[in-house]
């Protein structure tokens, strides 16, 4: 199993991300938001194929297809929160902490 949580920023909104799989392949994905865009994927986005996630172009995925009809920014991080979700899950990578820093 492997958990994200994903404070977006300004907006203020969080959402944990968790995510298992039996065969390092098929990821199931369960997660609770506090952003209302993110809530209504809630019903496509809960299984994929880690392997066609990890290894498609970005809007190939179906982790930006099922959040990208209901999210207004492009630059939502919760888009990579997903998909580190599942490589973590698929056992693609070790799981490590991902930061990003906004100087002015």
């Amino acid at each position: 199993m492997a958990i994200v949580t994903v404070e977006a920023g300004v907006c203020g909104f969080s959402t944990t991300i968790r995510t298992s799989s039996e065969d390092m392949q098929t990821v199931n994905i369960d997660y609770d938001t506090s952003c209302p865009h993110i809530e209504k994927a809630k019903e496509t986005l809960k299984n994929v194929d880690a392997y066609r996630e990890l290894f498609s172009k970005p809007h190939d995925t179906n982790v930006y297809r099922a959040l990208s009809p209901h999210l207004p920014h492009v630059t939502c991080p919760v888009y990579s929160g997903f998909l580190k979700a599942i490589e973590a899950a698929a056992g693609m990578a070790l799981p490590r902490d991902v930061t990003m820093r906004i100087e002015k």
